[in-house]
């Protein structure tokens, strides 16, 4: 059995997750590499294993990157026709240089969303559990 714990803002969360940081300090990394997130909060002790970002953030990402290179394709064909090499490489580095900081964020997002919301098992108080079970 789960406890709910108070409402949790939904809007602070989903901000912190997006700059790298803990949903529920703000102070604390998020993230230990470049997508792997910390178990807990280095500053406040929040457990964030709970997340399941999954794939959410790839489609996040492409959704993304995908408007931001309908816009650079449209500009650049007009520039590079004639040379469609070239074109090809400049568009491949630019969603590459796009999409490699947009990841991490959009993966911050959903992990924000989800403690906020409570999901997956950030919702349950610590030790909620085994005093449930004792009664």
């Amino acid at each position: 059995m789960t406890i709910a714990v108070d409402e949790r803002e939904t809007k602070t969360a989903v901000l912190r997750g997006l700059r790298h940081r803990c949903p529920a300090c703000g102070e604390g990394h998020l993230y230990a590499r470049y997508l792997k997130v910390n178990d807990t909060c280095p500053n406040c002790g929040e457990e964030l294993y709970h997340h399941r970002a999954d794939d959410g953030p790839a489609y996040l990402t492409i959704l993304v990157v995908g408007h931001i290179m309908g816009f650079a394709l449209h500009f650049a064909f007009g520039y590079l026709r004639d040379d469609p090499l070239l074109l090809a490489l400049l568009l491949s580095a630019i969603a590459i240089a796009v999409a490699l900081p947009v990841l991490p964020r959009m993966k911050g997002l959903l992990i924000g969303y989800q403690w906020a919301k409570g999901m997956y098992g950030f919702g349950r108080v610590p030790g909620a559990d085994a005093a449930v079970s004792e009664t």
